[in-house]
């Protein structure tokens, strides 16, 4: 069996903090079931009921009625903390902002997460945070009444998150993509003016002006930068904002995943600078083709589990296996020795996002019981 080194999720969301019932906990599940069909009937559910209740002290393939009253009688926490501490990972990358995956948010409101420090403790492992500029500039546009307080404000806060956070990240829907250079400051006054004088308290922002002068302030920190990009979309539009980043110290992590990840792993190839996050599914054909193109130093694995402890164990175990799948392949077919399968996987499931993310420079994190 394939030995790795405790994992670093490279990208993930907090967890639900309070008890689950049935139609709950299966709202939060990956995918949408067909009208009066489950989710349960579906890769992850399946998974789930595999490989979670072992860790409840529960059977393997038992039902989702009884794996969630286990999960009741152990209580959130226990649960959370059991699941967590079985998932092999060391250190977890938090986006803390309310809502996962692509962007925007969905209408309905997003479930209250825990924080990277309770996520942290929970795992007994680091957890650092990873601060999304979106709502980091609603915040500030809450509190600033002018456009020269806002952008004041806007470029401390930055700075101020830079502090404390590993990474900032932002979503990939500025039309048609982020410009070679920042945008001008006429502009970027004229939006700010535009957007705080027709806004209410706690409104999303959109504007694509102002979301480029916020990546570009990002980009000035050094921290690395990901960007998150909706299921489809096309990484190689990002082209002239990689080349105008390039040199300038900044990394780049693509958080694409399938079907998007062979255009993302050929902007790593291209770019110095530029990284792929492999997601976790189905991981086991976008981590093979990811692997045709990028270097290996290029790739970063990641569970983008958000609200069930569940996903951060089935995202292991996915990512695992298909590893372990596509090394012990490439060694049988004579094209990898075992000591090369062996740094190979090292670097992808923990090496890469330790350096990209300087995790070793850092305290141990948000938080964590010893």
């Amino acid at each position: 069996m394939l030995e790795l080194p405790p994992l670093v999720d490279a990208h993930c969301h907090g967890v639900v903090p309070g008890e689950l019932g049935l139609g709950s906990f299966e709202a939060l599940l990956t995918g949408a079931a067909a009208p009066g069909t489950t989710l349960f009937d579906s890769p992850a559910g399946f998974a789930v009921r595999r490989w979670c209740p072992p860790l409840l002290g529960l059977e393997p393939h038992c039902t989702p009625a009884h794996y969630l009253a286990g999960r009741r009688h152990l209580g959130s926490y226990e649960a959370t903390r059991r699941l967590l501490r079985g998932t092999g990972i060391g250190a977890y990358l938090v986006d803390a902002a309310a809502g996962a995956g692509g962007d925007p948010l969905p209408a309905a409101p997003p479930p209250e997460l825990t924080s990277p420090k309770d996520l942290g403790s929970a795992a007994a492992a680091p957890a650092y945070e990873i601060v999304r500029l979106e709502p980091l500039a609603q915040q500030v546009a809450d509190t600033s009444g002018t456009v020269g307080a806002f952008l004041t404000n806007i470029a401390e806060a930055v700075h101020g998150a830079a502090r404390t956070a590993v990474a900032f990240s932002v979503a990939d829907t500025c039309p048609p993509g982020f410009p070679a250079g920042p945008p001008e400051a006429g502009p970027v006054r004229r939006a700010a003016g535009a957007w705080l004088a027709g806004r209410t308290a706690g409104e999303p922002l959109h504007d694509p002006v102002l979301l480029r002068h916020l990546v570009w302030n990002a980009v000035a920190t050094g921290l690395p930068l990901q960007i998150r990009g909706p299921v489809g979309a096309d990484p190689l539009r990002l082209g002239d904002f990689l080349r105008a980043t390039a040199g300038l110290g900044t990394d780049v992590v693509l958080l694409r995943g399938f079907p998007s990840h062979r255009p993302a792993a050929r902007l790593a190839a291209a770019f110095p600078h530029v990284y792929t996050d492999i997601g976790s599914a189905p991981v086991a054909s976008a981590l093979a083709e990811t692997l045709e193109v990028a270097p290996f130093g290029k790739v970063l694995f990641s569970t983008g589990a958000h609200a069930l402890p569940e996903l951060y164990v089935i995202g292991a175990r996915f990512f695992h296996e298909a590893l372990e799948r596509l090394v012990t392949d490439r060694v049988a077919g004579g094209a990898w020795t075992p000591a090369d399968a062996r740094r190979v996987a090292e670097l992808i499931a923990a090496g890469n996002a330790r350096r990209v993310y300087g995790l070793e420079r850092r305290p141990d994190g948000a938080g964590s019981e010893r």
